[in-house]
């Protein structure tokens, strides 16, 4: 166990499983220099053909992917910015999601597709995005949104052993962040969420950046007498539903937070599932806080997605 940041957990990941199966490799837009450091090394201890880099052309490695998947590989494609996946989506959407289905089970498409995601960079509307509502309704896609380095690790681990794709979306505010992390392979499942900080009057279900938002959220609500629970389901598909239905029905109230913009976004689909399975429960009407109906901006773009203090007021309005 050691201090690992986001980054370098991706990057052992990647390492072990490439060590522990040659049938995993991985090619991208100048993967080879390891863009935010994910990819690092790996040229020098793999070599040009099992880490390649490719043009830019996002639909192509999209398409190379699903059939090296097909194939027998473990093939794992980076996007550099999830915003381009829509060039993508093509050969994730009507292909991989679909090969199980088309094959009535006889194969499968053990592919997995990295992207950085969300604001940091200062880097303009075209690759600041957050996309996971973009693919939330395509069957056979499973879609993962690592909050810590230590979730990072174990759930690409799960990710490249699967035998169906993977969408496993980065935060780029994430990468440098740090904690202790095992220094052996382990895997989390890609079902299993998990409870960061315990409470009893408030659930805040929240993924990706905006789980640490809003563990700064429920200090500041502690202060004020209101103990948050902070569920971060890891996995946005498959969800897992118990660990959300269980804290409200101990909490009795829900808040929902994305980076993304609120409507057509995450929380709609935890809001819709909490009223159809856990009414009963609900001690007051459910808040989602999400991200303005904006384009994220080259400047200012905090002023585009939820805030600290949004969560906050959130809570405390359904509290009182």
């Amino acid at each position: 166990m050691s201090v690992k940041t986001y980054a370098k957990a991706l990057n052992e990941a990647y390492a072990e499983a490439m060590r522990s199966d040659p049938s995993v490799f991985t090619f991208g837009e100048d993967i080879e220099m390891g863009l935010f450091g994910v990819t690092t090394g790996l040229i020098e201890e793999f070599g040009p053909n099992r880490v390649r880099n490719t043009p830019i052309s996002e639909a192509a490695l999209a398409g190379m992917g699903v059939g090296a998947a097909i194939m027998g590989t473990r093939p794992i494609v980076e996007i550099q910015f999830a915003d381009i996946l829509v060039i993508s989506m093509d050969h994730l959407v009507q292909s991989a999601a679909k090969i199980r289905y088309l094959s009535a089970g006889k194969a499968c498409c053990p592919l997995v597709v990295r992207a950085p995601m969300g604001i940091g960079l200062n880097l303009g509307m075209h690759h600041s995005q957050c996309v996971e509502a973009w693919f939330m309704n395509v069957p056979g896609l499973k879609i993962v949104c690592p909050s810590t380095p230590y979730d990072a690790k174990g759930l690409l681990h799960s990710a490249i052993k699967s035998n169906d794709p993977v969408l496993f979306l980065e935060h780029k505010r994430l990468y440098g962040t740090q904690e202790e992390v095992p220094d052996e392979p382990y895997t989390i499942p890609l079902s299993k969420g998990d409870i960061k900080r315990g409470g009893s009057d408030v659930t805040i279900v929240a993924t990706s950046m905006m789980v640490s938002r809003s563990q700064e959220a429920a200090e500041i609500l502690a202060d004020e007498g209101i103990e948050a629970e902070i569920v971060d389901p890891r996995t946005i598909k498959p969800l897992d539903k118990e660990i959300i239905l269980n804290s409200v029905k101990k909490t009795g109230r829900l808040v929902v937070v994305h980076e993304s913009p609120k409507f057509g976004g995450f929380g709609g689909e935890i809001a819709a599932m909490v009223a159809e399975e856990a009414i009963d429960y609900l001690q007051s009407s459910i808040i989602r806080v999400g991200g303005r109906e904006i384009p994220v901006p080259f400047a200012s773009e905090e002023a585009a997605v939820p805030q600290v203090q949004d969560i906050v007021m959130a809570a405390e309005k359904i509290c009182r």
